[in-house]
């Protein structure tokens, strides 16, 4: 299969996986960059090949076989990013610019390589889960979006959901990474507004950033 039909159904799955879960073609188009139409000639495309259904408006839902193509895709960049993580202590975003170039080129046989010489990880650095080899994810997600913990609680980080530079940026300058823990101080519920403390340091995150920063809530 092409780059372009690999990174249709990874978009795909990943919107809807998201909160938005907005899968419309127009939606799809936004993310990967391309107009409208080619989203639309490209999902009925698809639909021929048993990889998605298409319905004229209506948001476009992978079969069982684009599922599985997905998820082989989403496996190996997630394997892609912890390995150049551990090896050459890249950044969160550096990680995942390489990585999406990358998954399109490496072999299953390349990918169980991977995997078994970093453990067989079950996240990669953003605390996304990776795929198993025969395409299951086999962790539970309870996390929950900043923007919905409570005051005093204190929370681990458990999920960057972006890959946005100037985010990636900020998190690194102020501790925000997969596995540290941060204590909610304050919710501004009308401003949409979140007042943590990381490090001793107190952040005020507007929802932009309290949206896609996941947290689980510590015992």
């Amino acid at each position: 299969m092409s780059i372009a039909v690999e990174n249709f159904v990874k978009a795909i799955y990943k919107n809807d996986k998201n909160d938005s879960n907005d899968t419309k073609p127009g939606n799809i188009a936004k993310k990967l960059g391309i107009s409208n139409a080619a989203a639309t000639d490209m999902a009925k495309k698809l639909a021929t090949k048993n990889l998605l259904h298409y319905e004229k408006y209506q948001e476009l839902k992978l079969t069982e076989k684009g599922t599985k193509m997905a998820l082989n895709v989403v496996r190996k960049h997630r394997l892609w990013e912890s390995l150049l993580f551990r090896m050459f202590d890249m950044s969160l975003h550096e990680i995942h610019r390489e990585s999406e170039l990358l998954e399109h080129q490496t072999s299953d046989f390349l990918a169980n390589k991977i995997s078994a010489y970093l453990g067989n990880p079950k996240f990669d650095p953003h605390g996304d889960p990776i795929p198993n080899a025969q395409g299951e994810i086999t962790t539970k997600d309870t996390s929950i979006a900043l923007s919905n913990s409570k005051e005093g609680k204190t929370y681990t980080i458990s999920r960057l959901m972006s890959d946005d530079k100037e985010f990636f940026d900020f998190c690194a300058l102020n501790g925000l990474k997969y596995g540290n823990t941060v204590v909610v101080t304050k919710q501004f519920s009308k401003n949409k507004m979140t007042q943590i403390l990381i490090n001793n340091n107190t952040i005020l995150l507007n929802e932009d950033f309290t949206n896609i920063i996941y947290v689980n809530e510590t015992n």
